[in-house]
């Protein structure tokens, strides 16, 4: 069945019905079609373009068809151009004549419209909790995690002493800021297209305020040439979950850093891990890997919708059609990775001792070093290069700055004492930074309870 086939003379030449077709993918979309019908009729009876006996006639056919589809009994086949047919038609085959009356008032392009943003909805709602999900379980290593210390990095070289839970806190403002941006597109996105008709609307009475309310939408959209080929809703959805899988990216790169026998942070869970065909020791990070592999295929459904979008003019384009297979894809692809992520760190254990020791070796108490000269009268610039001779020193003699003798430190410089140790120590290092955001304890502390308030709102 077509929607539009009265005042063609010929049948569609089944290449061009097969590349016009987008039942193949749009079936996805069958319960918000579905669901905007069984509101739209809702409203015509309403308003008395349809009766009531209609109306429940149709709403029961309608539901009758979901249940079918959803057990498996009424199955998507090729004959029907997309979900829209293939729903009005059913419909008419259970109902009779009373289902031709379902598009009184309507479009297919507002229908079109409806969908995929009714469809969007839901998943924006979705990827959230997920999201939510993945902050409790970095909520959980930051408690567990305030005095396990660890070196912080600036271009991949050990910089300064933190803890695991100031570093893991890192990722959790990262994934905070990615709710708060599907928060945002949800307020931009829920209004209702509904009623927009082809792209100038419809003489009939509608109440487009009646289908926005019984959808859960804030209101009816107020341009209808903007409703039917609106889609900044789906560029900043695709945006927003490039963004996610870029921030799951970064977090995946030092885990697979960390996982390397030169480092041994992490020991990632052997269901999260694969081996290798010929070389028996290997335990590969391949989950890790794959996450951050995927993130080019969200990136490409990002630039595929704005290249779609960049010079159609208005109003509806069948180059819309071309909205759906790659934002399907990008939808999926962000919640198995947010999911499986979220299991792999839910595992994965940390070497505490080897991060301390690794933050140790690495001079990352250098800093304190030169403050405490800093705190003795000695100008920083001179404690900077008193410092830098330290390392050297450490360097050449394969120890840590820990590992110095006192009077090492005073062949140097005379200003060391004995409380240089206490000093440079890694607590020292790290409860002494305690302005809000630094890793200090206190500091810590404070951030862990607006993280568990936030959570629990």
């Amino acid at each position: 069945m077509k929607l539009w086939g009265g005042r063609f003379t010929k049948e569609t030449n089944e290449l061009v019905h097969n590349f016009n077709a987008s039942l193949s993918f749009d079936q996805k979309l069958y319960k918000q079609d579905i669901e905007g019908s069984i509101a739209h009729v809702t409203m015509l009876a309403a308003v008395h373009i349809l009766t009531e006996e209609e109306r429940d006639k149709i709403v029961e056919g309608l539901k009758g068809i979901q249940t079918d589809i959803e057990n498996g009994t009424l199955k998507f086949t090729e004959e029907h151009e997309d979900i829209h047919s293939f729903v009005e038609a059913h419909l008419i085959e259970r109902i009779g004549d009373t289902g031709k009356k379902l598009h009184t008032g309507r479009s297919r392009n507002d229908q079109v419209a409806l969908d995929m943003k009714l469809y969007t909805r839901d998943e924006v709602i979705s990827v959230n909790e997920l999201l939510k999900e993945l902050l409790n379980e970095l909520h959980t290593i930051m408690k567990q995690n305030t005095e396990t210390y660890m070196p912080g990095f600036t271009h991949l070289q050990k910089a300064q002493p933190v803890t695991l839970a100031h570093h893991i806190g890192a990722y959790f403002e990262m994934f905070k800021r990615d709710r708060g941006r599907l928060h945002d597109i949800y307020e931009r996105m829920n209004y209702s297209p509904l009623g927009a008709g082809a792209l100038a609307g419809t003489t009939y009475p509608l109440d487009r305020e009646q289908t926005a309310s019984l959808m859960g939408f804030y209101g009816p959209s107020l341009n209808s040439m903007d409703s039917v080929s609106d889609r900044d809703y789906l560029i900043e959805f695709l945006s927003a979950l490039s963004t996610i899988m870029m921030h799951l990216s970064r977090f995946c790169e030092e885990i697979i850093v960390w996982n390397t026998n030169e480092y041994r942070f992490v020991e990632i869970d052997d269901s999260y891990s694969t081996g290798s065909s010929i070389m028996p020791q290997k335990k590969n990070p391949d989950i890790a890997e794959l996450i951050r592999g995927k993130t080019g295929r969200v990136y490409g459904a990002l630039i595929s919708i704005l290249t779609t979008m960049k010079g159609l003019p208005l109003a509806y384009n069948k180059d819309i059609q071309e909205d759906k297979e790659f934002t399907f894809d990008a939808i999926d692809t962000v919640k198995g990775c947010i999911s499986l992520f979220t299991s792999m760190i839910k595992t994965m254990k940390f070497r505490k001792n080897v991060m301390e020791a690794s933050a140790k070796n690495g001079f990352t108490n250098a800093t304190d070093a030169a403050d405490y000269l800093v705190n003795h009268g000695v100008p920083f610039r001179d404690a900077h290069g008193i410092v830098g001779q330290l390392v050297l020193f450490c360097i050449d003699k394969n120890i840590a700055l820990d590992d110095m003798s006192l009077e090492e430190f005073q062949a140097i410089s005379p200003v060391f004492q004995k409380d240089i140790y206490e000093a440079i120590s890694m607590k020292t290092c790290v409860d002494k930074r305690m302005t809000i955001g630094a890793p200090g304890p206190e500091a810590m502390r404070k951030v862990i309870e607006l993280n568990e308030k936030y959570l629990k709102e």
